[in-house]
């Protein structure tokens, strides 16, 4: 085991696969000469040469929809993203032709393309800029959505969806950037849609993903001071959801709580929480609460993006609510 940063993590995953592929190939915004608006492609250019690593002009339409085409021909494109609010332009090419080709083309074009960059609040950088949007593209068929939380994850993600011969969108966090972690010396892939307990307990289940793991695991350490043991499972993939993994531990549990960095109107906790009540109805002791961000494009202001976001103290309250414990 080494411990290195979540952008070397996900560096090494794209390197491996493009010396293991000659195929497979990186092009976004100033992800070469740069070596990436994050460092994610640091030294990549130098090894593998300006037709593998491109930098590209501010159009993501254009350079996704490049990507698409490119992955009908035959080659493997990672498409990074500066931040997925930016993706937003290039949504027609995401949903309406990389999700879509299969089955447009009655099975004769796989598209085996991958989407990456930042996904959701980073900071003071206003309502624009901090949008998360695993629940806006895991609405659509076609697609798979991943969101790893730790750089053992990103890796074996990140490679696991280089390998996938159907797009895959592969949500990170600017916040998760200069995280560290253990990271095995030689190669493993993590599989797309199996989630993680990444804490056992018996009490009260806390569901999250992403960065939001950071939220869930603080509450729960918080929680085992007062006498509850919680399990923490880490959704990593958001499309296709592991739903046996969820159920099995409401089942032991009786009780969840999730934690979504995205709106609560249809939010990805709006789908866990419909799945488990109804495939797990009986074994619950009370309902499923969502702890998610204010319903509102995330402000400027600090202290009130404070308040808008998931926190520990929120998951705490959540906890002890769906526990019937005296607030």
């Amino acid at each position: 085991m080494r411990t290195i940063q979540y952008r070397e993590a996900l560096n090494e995953a794209m390197s491996e696969e493009m010396r293991r592929d000659p195929n497979v190939f990186l092009m976004g915004e100033e992800v070469a000469e740069y070596d990436g608006a994050y460092k994610v492609s640091k030294g990549m250019l130098a090894e593998f040469g300006e037709k593998r690593i491109i930098d590209t002009p501010i159009s993501e339409l254009g350079f996704t929809a490049i990507g698409v085409g490119a992955a009908m021909n035959g080659l493997r494109p990672i498409i990074e993203f500066m931040t997925w609010n930016f993706a937003v332009l290039a949504s027609d090419q995401i949903i309406n032709h990389a999700a879509k080709m299969l089955q447009m083309s009655g099975g004769q074009f796989h598209i085996p393309i991958v989407f990456r960059g930042g996904n959701g609040s980073a900071g003071q950088l206003a309502a624009t800029h901090s949008q998360s949007y695993e629940a806006f593209y895991g609405n659509i068929p076609g697609l798979k959505v991943v969101t790893p939380s730790t750089p053992f994850d990103a890796k074996g993600l990140l490679k696991s969806a280089i390998r996938d011969d159907d797009p895959v969108l592969v949500m990170e966090s600017e916040r998760m950037y200069g995280d560290k972690g253990d990271v095995p010396d030689g190669e493993y892939l993590v599989p797309i849609g199996v989630a993680d307990v990444k804490r056992p307990g018996t009490d009260v289940t806390i569901v999250s993903f992403g960065k939001m793991m950071k939220v869930a695991l603080a509450a729960a350490e918080e929680l085992q001071k007062e006498g509850v043991n919680a399990e923490v499972i880490d959704l990593r993939t958001i499309r296709p959801l592991d739903t046996a993994t969820l159920i099995a531990s409401a089942r032991k549990t009786n009780r969840m709580v999730v934690v979504d960095e995205n709106f609560p109107m249809m939010s990805v906790a709006s789908e866990i929480a419909y799945r488990v009540q109804k495939d797990a109805f009986d074994f619950l002791d009370a309902p499923v609460i969502r702890v998610n961000q204010a319903d509102t494009p995330l402000p400027f202001s600090a202290p009130l993006i404070e308040a808008s976001l998931p926190n520990a103290a929120r998951v705490i309250a959540a906890v002890k609510e769906v526990m019937y414990i005296q607030k």
